[in-house]
């Protein structure tokens, strides 16, 4: 395993981003090893905040096909996932595709949704795969899905359950930017939209590697036992409702392999669990 493949890639990555989100260097690596996890991110933030910017920068970063999904109560699943319909040209059925069969799938207020279209859409990122009318359609790879939702508005919204939260591998708050933050995004802004001039700057070889071999980073029985150790805790704590599940112990030793890997250490330490574990658990 060549570790400074890693370091690359996040080096590439990040900085691309950066150049149209501005300070948020700390949660784009969260958002790398979840991607390299080929897990999937909850983001819970007010509008305005740079959600939709990061979704699209993120694919024209890794040259990965983009789509937004703006979730509301009458949508159908069928939106979702497409359709068959009838040609009467070829005197066929023939399959309209959904948003879900891009790369990169931005699901914003996911939690506008019925139950019924948010199970369909989590069943995707469960599975990798669709089923429309009996017939079952795999996903494109990298499949990738940034869910967001509105932490403060709960009206007329339907709150997604524990069982579909334990889908999204880390859950994120992006903030508010600081002072020198919003200073620095203005001037860039003034003149052009940096989205518009973004390029890539990684192949999809590069993807296929490190989406392969992040989990030859190797993790000691020590630090095994001391990720256990926390997620134990959560489980015996009269302070927390429900504790994490197995899913999450997985998650979290993968998160931290990867974690390790671009921070350019064939090996996990402590901080890394550390560094994932609140956006993991």
């Amino acid at each position: 395993m060549d570790i400074n493949k890693f370091t690359d890639f996040r080096t590439k990555v990040n900085e691309n981003i950066s150049k149209v989100i501005v300070g948020k260097e700390d949660k784009i690596d969260k958002i790398i090893v979840a991607f390299i996890c080929s897990g999937h991110v909850l983001l819970e933030d007010v509008p305005g905040l740079g959600k939709t910017k990061l979704s699209n920068s993120l694919s024209k970063t890794l040259d990965c096909s983009f789509n937004r999904i703006q979730f509301t109560p009458d949508l159908l699943p069928s939106d979702l996932t497409g359709i068959y319909y009838y040609n009467q040209k070829t005197l066929d059925f023939e399959f309209k595709k959904g948003p879900l069969l891009s790369q990169i799938i931005l699901a914003d207020e996911i939690n506008r949704a019925t139950p019924r279209t948010q199970s369909a859409l989590l069943e995707c990122m469960e599975e990798r795969q669709l089923t429309v009318e009996g017939n079952t359609i795999p996903l494109q790879k990298p499949f990738f899905v940034i869910g967001t939702q509105n932490p403060v508005e709960q009206f007329g919204t339907f709150p997604l359950p524990e069982a579909q939260l334990d889908r999204f591998f880390i859950r994120l708050s992006m903030g508010y930017p600081n002072f020198n933050e919003e200073k620095i995004m203005l001037e860039r802004y003034r003149l052009e939209d940096p989205l518009e001039t973004l390029e890539s700057v990684v192949t999809m070889q590069e993807i296929e590697y490190v989406q392969s071999n992040y989990n030859k980073v190797f993790i000691s029985p020590q630090i095994v036992e001391y990720l256990l150790t926390i997620i134990s805790e959560t489980r015996k704590s009269s302070n927390i409702e429900l504790g994490c599940s197995p899913r999450a112990s997985l998650a979290l030793m993968k998160a931290s392999q990867a974690h390790a890997a671009i921070m350019g250490r064939d090996y996990v330490i402590p901080e890394d669990v550390k560094a994932m574990a609140v956006h993991v658990l």
